[in-house]
């Protein structure tokens, strides 16, 4: 819970929230200088995190860590362990499986299964009680197998809900079989957290980032003009630097 505030106080969209609440308050208060330097800083903490230049920067920054490897460069291990956020399950409302924007890791991991780096995956990830009809891990399930990976090869872990569960639950099927030495299939935003919190669990991880978001900015004013996406990374680039200190 004090990881979520901090994520919240820190994003680019709760910081300029709370101090636009704040600014509102101090004119209340009558306080109308104050007020409006803190309503002006609100503004503009929105307006650097939603322009392309330093949204790029802050998940390149993270992404540095873990660079792109071709797949002669992955380490075999005894079996990949897939992380949960690609895919979503099929709800009530529709029997399809929703590919998001980081179901880049399901397709990376059948690359690395058909390569030969480990004869097991193990796909992690649970689902919403009322919404999902199946996990997250049985939606990974059904799209690796018509990509070519046989379902015998496949062990789900269907419990979890975030990373930190990810990390505990699998750990514990992984054990079980006497397996210790893994290859970690995930975004490259989230591999830092993710790394840490699975060697946290006594497990030997060979990291295989993908799923590459700093890519070369747009040219000229584009780079510099408010942008929903942009937004929206800085808020995920936040999360993962705040998850990774206070994990």
């Amino acid at each position: 819970m004090f990881s979520k505030i901090v994520i919240f106080l820190v994003s680019p969209l709760g910081a300029a929230l709370c101090l636009g609440a704040l600014a509102l308050l101090l004119a209340w208060r009558k306080c109308l200088r104050a007020g409006f330097r803190v309503g002006l800083l609100a503004l503009l903490w929105l307006w650097l995190w939603s322009t392309p230049v330093p949204s790029l920067w802050l998940r390149g920054w993270i992404e540095d860590e873990y660079l792109p490897l071709p797949l002669s460069a992955i380490a075999p291990a005894q079996a990949l362990v897939v992380l949960g956020g690609g895919v979503a399950p099929a709800t009530g409302r529709s029997a399809d499986i929703n590919l998001y924007a980081a179901a880049d890791r399901v397709w990376y991991a059948a690359r690395l299964f058909h390569a030969g780096k480990a004869p097991l995956l193990l796909l992690s990830g649970g689902s919403v009680p009322g919404r999902d009809l199946f996990s997250e891990a049985r939606a990974m399930a059904i799209l690796l197998h018509d990509l070519g990976v046989p379902e015998q090869a496949l062990l789900l872990e269907e419990a979890s809900h975030n990373t930190r569960e990810n990390a505990a639950f699998s750990a514990s099927l992984l054990k079980a079989r006497g397996i210790e030495r893994i290859v970690l299939v995930t975004s490259a935003l989230h591999m830092p957290r993710a790394q840490a919190l699975f060697a946290a669990q006594g497990l030997q991880v060979v990291p295989a980032p993908t799923d590459f978001e700093a890519h070369l900015r747009p040219p000229g004013l584009q780079a510099w003009l408010p942008d929903a996406q942009a937004l929206e990374g800085s808020g995920r680039a936040m999360k993962e630097w705040v998850g990774k200190w206070s994990r």
